[in-house]
């Protein structure tokens, strides 16, 4: 089984304090994310190789996040925040062990530039867990779990671009991943919204896996859909979707072209591997995609993805 990871979370990080606000800077022990990223947001670093924090409040997560120097977050425990919370370029939030939580709230990737969010738990969000908007750019977001929120868990709009949505787990959730925001919005997404989802688990999930406008080429490859109930992938609006060795599962409507008053855009399907669902709609041309890749066979996807995604599984 092929893993997009190598790197791992040690535990026993050497810490001393440093605010009465419960954040304490790393020592010892790695301060980057595990891995590295594939796809359009290959090369994102985040905060690189600055100091690690470690966070275990909302204001102490919100003042290191929002800081306007590069940070490597590493987040403790659950937090509960409130609304949406900027995370400004440059830095890297990641869970710590399988159980970092963030709660009530959500994350707004808004403007920003070389961003990684891994590892982390996202629960009852109030409107998105994580909102990547307003041209930002090299935004990895790796190896977390989102359940039980109210609207989209990762939604992607207004020209962003270059992102990698990986190895994640979606479970108990309808609108799971909107990708451009509106059918009106076309002078600022075209030749934007370039993204790549790629090992993720839908687990019951109800639709927009993702749900496209504009973005072209968009890839969809190795995820696993298990009794997804609406639908897989939509292609709307000028978009044009390469929808290619995944595994689908109990999943009646896989993919298709148009959703609501949205017209059709393109969809490209191969590969894909199909248990008891629906063959797809496909149609039109998608632009190549641009970088290399390693696929693999569709029938080992479930196995794969079952293993591997969600938090607690980049050591």
């Amino acid at each position: 089984m092929r893993r997009s990871f190598a790197g791992r979370i040690l535990p026993g990080l050497l810490t001393v304090a440093a605010t009465a606000a419960a954040l304490t800077v790393a020592t010892a022990g790695p301060a980057a994310a595990a891995g590295t990223p594939t796809g359009f947001a290959a090369g994102t670093t985040g905060g690189g190789s600055t100091p690690a924090v470690t966070v275990t409040t909302a204001s102490a997560l919100i003042s290191a996040m929002q800081s306007s120097s590069p940070a490597v977050i590493r987040i403790s425990g659950t937090i509960s925040i409130s609304g949406m919370q900027d995370v400004r370029s440059n830095k890297t939030l990641i869970g710590v062990g399988s159980g970092a939580t963030i709660t009530g709230g959500g994350l707004d990737v808004d403007s920003a530039t070389n961003v990684i969010i891994q590892n982390l738990n996202f629960r009852n969000w109030s409107d998105d867990a994580i909102n990547v908007t307003d041209a930002s750019t090299k935004i990895w977001i790796d190896h977390n779990t989102f359940s039980d929120g109210y609207d989209g868990a990762v939604d992607i709009k207004r020209a962003s671009d270059y992102v990698t949505v990986s190895w994640n787990k979606f479970t108990s959730h309808d609108k799971t991943m909107l990708l451009g925001h509106s059918d009106g919005n076309g002078s600022q997404d075209r030749d934007h919204l370039r993204v790549s989802y790629h090992h993720n688990w839908f687990d019951g999930t109800g639709q927009r896996h993702p749900r496209v406008r504009f973005g072209n080429p968009v890839h969809v490859y190795n995820n696993y859909y298990g009794g997804v109930t609406d639908y897989g992938v939509a292609s709307t609006m000028e978009a044009g979707v390469l929808v290619e060795g995944n595994y689908f599962e109990n999943t009646e409507d896989p993919f298709h072209r148009g959703e609501g008053s949205s017209p059709a855009g393109s969809l490209v399907a191969r590969n894909n591997h199909f248990v008891n669902s629906g063959s797809g709609d496909q149609g039109g041309s998608v632009r190549a995609i641009p970088y290399s890749y390693s696929l693999d066979p569709a029938s080992s996807v479930k196995s794969a993805v079952q293993g591997g995604a969600g938090t607690g599984k980049v050591g």
